[in-house]
């Protein structure tokens, strides 16, 4: 099957600063494709050559197995979504939604019928006459998704779309977006540093970093079976420490932290040794909460501690623990019935995981 995008070697240099570094992907048809990564890793560059406002210095870009390169941006079969949806505040939600479509000449009877339509779509069939001001932020932004989706374009590009929202509008609307893009079965093309609208919304995200991808997946491969350090501390919350290898067998390791505590792990990172340095990764919810070191003798990494806070935050609550052997507080994510339910500052408390669920990889600028 044809991808709807494919990018092949993009790289894109401003001067001496390389912004995009040789990066290769493709999207399937109908497919929801993100691209997470903090501020400044080259992922709005990306999205910017895509739609063909910038060049790249090398590379292919094809949409639907054809290349689009000489296309200008206007010719392209793509449209954009941006953080700030530039509605025309003069015009009602109908003439908003036309736009496009009046731009390229088409008769108004047919106008009125495919805007019609997209606004069932999208769930608002109420308000063609509306103007911009009177709807709420997340009718406004399916709105600026309907405008560009009664263009019938390939592939939707979404930079940031979310980021103006408020944190309740912004939960609701991950929901919206992924619903929306099943709706019209398009394939999206979403750009986020916010992990949360990635995890939730995408079929395969690329986690880029220093304009490079450094791991493409699911949302569980990336949680769960991270490719490199970035991403094992950049997706999801890990608790994490820094040490030298003390022994290798097979795919496990025991390293001893700076801190000196002995923990084993599984080795991501095949081609560590002994005496390499290296960090360990693990969730807050891999860890195990007991009263006493013996409930946990099936675990490989047992320590003892106190609670130094509790975080709470619903079902997601987590507490700190000061481990007595020293180092850096964990935390661990609280459970929501039994003995710990009401766990509080001071209480003594031991603590466990399994290797086989803690990330190892060599640590970033060592011998």
């Amino acid at each position: 099957m044809t991808p709807d995008l494919e990018c092949s070697a993009l790289t894109k240099r401003f001067d001496q600063s390389l912004a995009v570094d040789d990066v290769s992907f493709s999207v399937p048809p109908g497919s929801f494709f993100s691209i997470l990564g903090p501020s400044g890793c080259g992922k709005t560059t990306i999205m910017r050559m895509i739609a063909g406002f910038l060049p790249p210095t090398s590379g292919d870009i094809r949409i639907k197995g054809k290349s689009v390169l000489d296309v200008p941006p206007n010719k392209r079969p793509v449209n954009m979504v941006f953080q700030h949806l530039a509605l025309f505040p003069m015009m009602n939600i109908a003439d908003n939604i036309g736009y496009g479509l009046r731009r390229k000449g088409m008769a108004k009877t047919e106008i009125t019928r495919k805007v019609g339509e997209v606004l069932d779509r999208i769930g608002l069939p109420d308000i063609a006459n509306r103007k911009v001001d009177e709807l709420s932020g997340g009718q406004k932004q399916r709105v600026a998704i309907a405008r560009c989706m009664v263009l019938e374009p390939d592939v939707l590009l979404l930079d940031e779309p979310l980021g103006a929202l408020d944190l309740k509008l912004r939960e609701h609307m991950k929901i919206e977006l992924k619903a929306l893009q099943a709706a019209f079965d398009t394939t999206f093309v979403y750009i986020t540093h916010d992990q949360s609208e990635a995890l939730v919304m995408s079929d395969q995200i690329a986690v880029m970093n220093a304009g490079r991808f450094e791991q493409i997946g699911t949302a569980q491969e990336l949680y769960y079976r991270p490719d490199t350090a970035f991403v094992a501390g950049f997706v999801g919350d890990s608790n994490r420490w820094a040490g030298k290898v003390e022994t290798v067998e097979g795919g496990t390791l025991a390293l001893r932290t700076d801190g000196g505590l002995l923990m084993r792990a599984t080795a991501h990172d095949r081609t560590l040794a002994t005496g390499d340095r290296a960090e360990i990764f693990v969730r807050p919810e891999a860890i195990r909460l007991a009263r006493s070191d013996a409930d946990l003798a099936h675990f490989d990494n047992r320590l003892s501690g106190q609670v130094t806070s509790l975080l709470f935050n619903g079902a997601a609550s987590r507490i700190l623990v000061q481990s007595t052997q020293g180092g850096p507080e964990i935390e661990v994510t609280l459970p929501q019935s039994g003995e710990f339910s009401d766990v509080g500052r001071g209480d003594a408390v031991h603590i466990g995981w399994s290797g086989d669920q803690s990330n190892c990889f060599a640590l970033d600028g060592a011998a």
